[in-house]
């Protein structure tokens, strides 16, 4: 398998770089969506700076040196000089403050959300809940993934589908709608993390901590707990399902259904 990974990228880098991701997901929301681009934009400027510092750091050293008969300047003091590299950084960080605080504010602005979900964390799983529509469930991991998982179990894991990132009930989300995500937790901290979706917010007992999300894409979108929060910390998958708001209100209309059944 290394043997012919090493193959793949000698003959098509490409292919090799889209198996084997570095980079952060540009993501399907717009708070990810700007948060991949001022991510991008701080990396253009240190790559900038680190190849004018070394560039003359090395132009300094090979051609420079003592040997070819160089010596050092005597000088002490230069107001230019001090002027030139209090004044560059400056501009340098303002440049990076303007859209990191757009970003910021961008990623806080819940207001004329339509749907409000409120998601508290326990060990280890989690319960959601749609506010305006009355509807709760839990949801961990799946038994697949759980019973492959225990010492001894005979299962192999790469048999599993998505092992250990699918749960038994999954989040479903509308497309192209603001959704407020409330988050709190009944025990320890958590943290409610899908990368696709963008940013990552702690759920602590005791406490509302908020974040919204506007899903611009259908599909199936996955994260974890990204807080150590137990001994079991890494079996608490999240599975978020986002579709068109035609099927997503026939999917609420099915779980009240569900609901008013089980309460007869």
């Amino acid at each position: 398998m290394k043997i012919f990974s090493i193959i793949l990228m000698v003959i098509s880098p490409t292919a090799a770089l889209a198996a084997w991701e570095t980079n952060m997901p540009r993501g399907v929301t717009p708070t990810s969506e700007i948060a991949y681009d001022l991510h991008m934009l701080i990396f253009y400027i240190t790559v900038v700076i680190g190849i004018l510092v070394f560039g003359a750091m090395l132009y300094s050293i090979i051609y420079h040196r003592k040997s070819l008969g160089h010596k050092p300047a005597s000088f002490h003091e230069s107001t230019k000089v001090e002027i030139i590299w209090t004044v560059i950084p400056f501009i340098i960080l303002v440049g990076m403050a303007v859209p990191a605080t757009k970003a910021l504010i961008l990623m806080e602005d819940t207001r004329d959300s339509e749907i409000t979900l409120k998601v508290t964390g326990y060990q280890w799983m989690w319960q959601y809940e749609y506010l305006e529509d009355s509807v709760s469930f839990f949801s961990k991991i799946d038994n697949e993934s759980n019973v492959a998982r225990r010492l001894d179990s005979g299962v192999d894991v790469t048999g599993v589908d998505h092992y250990l990132r699918n749960v038994d009930n999954v989040v479903v989300l509308p497309t192209n709608t603001k959704v407020r995500i409330l988050l709190t937790a009944s025990d320890v901290i958590h943290a409610w993390w899908v990368p696709e979706l963008g940013g990552k917010k702690d759920a602590i007992p005791g406490y509302i901590n908020e974040m919204w999300v506007d899903i611009k894409e259908p599909g199936v979108y996955r994260g974890q707990c990204a807080e150590l929060c137990g001994k079991d910390h890494g079996f608490m998958p999240i599975v978020v399902k986002a579709v068109p708001k035609n099927e997503y209100y026939k999917w609420v209309s099915i779980q009240k259904s569900n609901k008013v059944a089980i309460t007869k």
